[in-house]
């Protein structure tokens, strides 16, 4: 849909009217319903475990989306970027490389493109901890569910989970024999492999295997050569092993790898600034700003992508009298490095790439009742330590040098500059100069948890739950490699006084990579230590067989999050000691090491009913951060801020009607006023600071709205099929808040899926995703070294394809 100029509204009276007509409406129905109707209606049979106990999903007293394993198989959800065709609250963007995946829920979310941010959603397959987006982007086999709980989710979940948490299950192992094969073919030569085996070797031990190969050609051409960007490649190898010991005692044992070798991200130009003319009068191709979804690409290089992800668990369980215990132990590793061409122009100007390698070992220990009686507890405890080693480089083009003397008008700038400042001709901008950075961070965090639910009456439960967190870090930041002497060169003392003084100020401007000031140092010692108790307290009340309410308050805790990047500044408030200790740079700049921690809370009243034919969930919040933790792309590199204040008001719905045993229609949605109530020392346009304070936050839609219908029928010969259409709709907003307010983004976007399934387990479904060819940006960014010139991330286009599957 359109990415154009227009005035968002603020929803005010709208909403409010919109909350009471939900309200009394479902409140309504109530008194009507049958509980005989009830206990026949299979949409009240969804088993959750947001709570980390087993309840049905209309039981479960949190906001809290559940997606089954017949819904993800019909919406062809393979991974976590499907998601958001079926959960408005969750968003999923993925921009600059296959790792650069950010999820948020409420418009609350943080963490793609620097690895030093933990995200705000946490997300946990099979109860593991996953920290980073490259180890969450792989295809995963025998989805069970998926389940997002909105809101803090501090207290169970510790230091991973201010805004939310994304919990994925999938099945364990069977003793009974089990084996399937799935193949997919679509268009761009998409091309989707997987097996699956399962089997008893004994009465007591069970194991499954599982393999798969996702491939697809990419979807954007590069002008030069032909090429197509944007591809899919990746991998992965799933083996368990389950032990039931004896009748109180299980084992199960996950042991995973995968790895992605992708050509990604595609860009395009929305806005050319004065510097295109230069790169043009040089033979150099820039995209046209009117196309930017003409899915072409300029750029001089491939741009490169690689992860290498793995790890192993083990999960017992034993029950006892009266309670049970559960030990989760997990030790993960990633691997991953990108890099190239990021003028995304045909000259070769500027690349960059990088390395990250990320070792994390999980273990939590929790103390479950069995829920007898009126009171229900839960006690836990999880510790958490991660260590990151990165690296960075900068490498100057062979062109780079020709562009910035025609940004001068010709040679006489620079050569002047080499020679006032005693630098050899030839030396700036040439191309051989190289700068790399490096980075180690060490994490080690623990918490304490718990939570205890009472009943008041035989309708009134009570919950009350206590977390504390510890959250320590060590982080070095270094020079590895730097000999650009010129910029590390004092112009000002130089050229003061020559014929180029009036051009020192531009000239800086070409001074890309100074020498990053290493630390720790004697100023600055590069910990963090942090600790937060957080809390749940709620009431739920069972009206009737049909309606639960409950009313929650609860708060969220993430620790500092620092900058394991090139523009990871130290703050002015150390100019002075830094001078004292000899220690500041030529061209020394200031900014941030580090974003504080942020501190989350949430005020909630929910419903979740049924009637006669199917349910309805509803909840309405006030949720807010105080010094949420934001990351923007200044040009060159990215930059951490707090906002002081970021809160979000709305109401959320979840409405499943079976019209009959054959159509089944689902509406859901959330409509939210989301605004920075203060944010000042913001990154604006043209590296200029701003206050946001009063500002609608960037990339969040007010309204977000999902809807499908299914229609089930049955044929000949014990053969089902079904025909599903869905559609996926968020308001305008703003793409970034360092690009102009023009540049918007709006989604609309349909998709659609028909299958049949035979009785001898022969399953075959056509799927489309962005059946409407829907174009929105995904992210927006100033161009690299190209003042006025903006990029954006285009969605991907129209995909579709034909799935076979069989299960013996």
């Amino acid at each position: 849909m359109g990415n154009k100029l227009s005035n968002r509204g603020i929803i005010g009276d709208q909403k409010a009217t919109l909350i009471r007509a939900l309200l009394f409406s479902a409140i309504a129905v109530v008194p009507v319903v049958s509980s005989s109707v009830l206990a026949n209606t299979s949409i009240d049979e969804i088993i959750v475990t947001a709570s980390k106990r087993e309840q049905t999903l209309q039981e479960t007293p949190i906001a809290v989306s559940v997606v089954g394993k017949q819904e993800i198989t019909r919406a062809s959800v393979s991974g976590i970027s499907d998601l958001q065709i079926l959960l408005p609250s969750l968003r999923v963007t993925t921009v600059q490389t296959s790792a650069g995946q950010n999820l948020n829920i409420r418009g609350f979310g943080n963490g793609s493109n620097n690895t030093g941010i933990e995200p705000s959603v946490g997300v946990f397959i099979d109860g593991v901890y996953r920290s980073r987006a490259g180890s969450q982007i792989g295809d995963l086999p025998r989805l069970e569910r998926i389940e997002v709980l909105r809101g803090p989710q501090s207290t169970l979940f510790g230091k991973n989970a201010s805004a939310g948490v994304l919990s994925i299950v999938t099945a364990a192992p069977s003793f009974e024999t089990v084996r399937s094969v799935e193949a997919e073919l679509g268009n761009y030569n998409q091309r989707k492999f997987k097996g699956y085996i399962s089997t008893g070797l004994t009465d007591k031990l069970a194991i499954s295997f599982s393999a798969g190969h996702n491939m697809r050609d990419g979807y954007t051409e590069r002008l030069d050569d032909g090429k197509a960007l944007g591809n899919r490649d990746r991998w992965n190898l799933r083996g368990q092993a389950l032990w039931e010991v004896n009748d109180d005692t299980s084992v199960r044992i996950i042991a995973d790898q995968s790895e992605l070798n992708e050509v990604c991200c595609a860009v395009s130009n929305i806005i050319n600034g004065p510097t295109a003319f230069a790169i043009q009068a040089l033979g150099g191709t820039v995209l046209s700003p009117d196309e930017p979804f003409a899915y072409k690409s300029a750029v001089s290089t491939d741009p490169f992508n690689k992860i290498k992800d793995g790890g192993i668990s083990a999960q017992v369980d034993i029950d006892y009298d009266g309670f049970s215990v559960t030990s989760i132990t997990a030790k993960r590793t990633s691997e991953g490095s990108s890099g190239g061409d990021v003028d995304f122009t045909s000259l070769d100007i500027v690349k960059t790439g990088g390395a990250t390698k990320i070792d994390t070992f999980t273990q939590e220990l929790r103390a479950t009742s069995n829920g007898e009686g009126a009171l229900s507890w839960m006690v836990g405890g999880y510790y958490f330590d991660e260590t990151i080693e990165q690296t960075g480089y900068t490498d100057f083009g062979d062109d780079i040098r020709i562009y910035a003397d025609a940004l001068f008008g010709g040679p006489a700038a620079i050569a002047g500059a080499e020679f006032y400042s005693g630098l050899a001709p030839g030396s700036v901008l040439s191309t051989d100069i190289l700068t790399g950075m490096g980075f180690d961070q060490d994490n080690q965090a623990y918490s304490v948890f718990a939570s205890v639910d009472y009943s008041l009456s035989d309708a009134l439960v009570a919950t009350f739950g206590l977390n504390y967190t510890n959250d320590k870090k060590d982080v070095a930041a270094y020079n590895t490699f730097n000999n650009d002497t010129y910029s590390n060169t004092d112009l000002t003392a130089t050229l003061t006084g020559t014929p180029l003084a009036p051009f020192i100020p531009s000239l800086q401007g070409l001074q890309f990579r100074p020498l990053f000031l290493d630390f720790p140092n004697v100023v600055e010692d590069g910990k963090s230590d942090d600790s937060k108790t957080t809390w749940t307290a709620r009431l739920a009340y069972e009206v009737n067989d049909a309606l639960n309410v409950y009313v929650t308050a609860a708060t969220g805790f993430k620790g500092t999050s620092w900058n394991l990047g090139g523009d990871a500044r130290p703050f002015a408030v150390d100019q002075q000691a830094l001078g004292e200790a000899g220690l500041l740079q030529i061209n020394q700049t200031f900014g941030t090491r580090y974003a504080e921690p942020e501190k989350a809370m949430v005020l909630e009243v929910g419903m979740k009913g049924r009637f006669e034919r199917g349910t309805y969930n509803v909840a309405i919040f006030d949720q807010s951060i105080e010094d949420f933790q934001a990351n923007a792309f200044n040009g060159t590199g990215f930059v951490l801020s707090n906002a002081g204040e970021v809160s979000s008001k709305g109401i959320e719905f979840d409405v499943t009607y079976a019209a009959t045993d054959a159509l089944i229609f689902n509406l859901a949605g959330t409509i939210m006023d989301p605004i920075y109530d203060e944010y000042v020392g913001a990154s604006g346009p043209n590296g200029v600071v701003v206050d946001l304070s009063g500002e609608k936050p960037s990339g969040i839609s007010e309204r977000n709205f999902t809807g499908s219908v299914t229609y089930q029928f049955a044929m000949d010969g014990g053969i089902e099929g079904y025909v599903r259409a869905d559609y996926i709709h968020e308001s305008k907003t703003r793409t970034a808040t360092n690009v102009p307010e023009a540049l918007t983004r709006e989604v609309g976007t349909a998709g659609a899926s028909a299958g049949v399934e035979f009785p001898n387990g022969v399953n075959m479904r056509l799927w489309a995703r962005n059946l409407n060819g829907d174009e929105y940006f995904t992210g927006a960014f100033p161009g690299v070294v190209q003042a006025g010139t903006f990029n954006i991330f285009p969605n991907e286009p129209r995909m579709f394809g034909l799935t076979v599957s069989t299960e013996f």
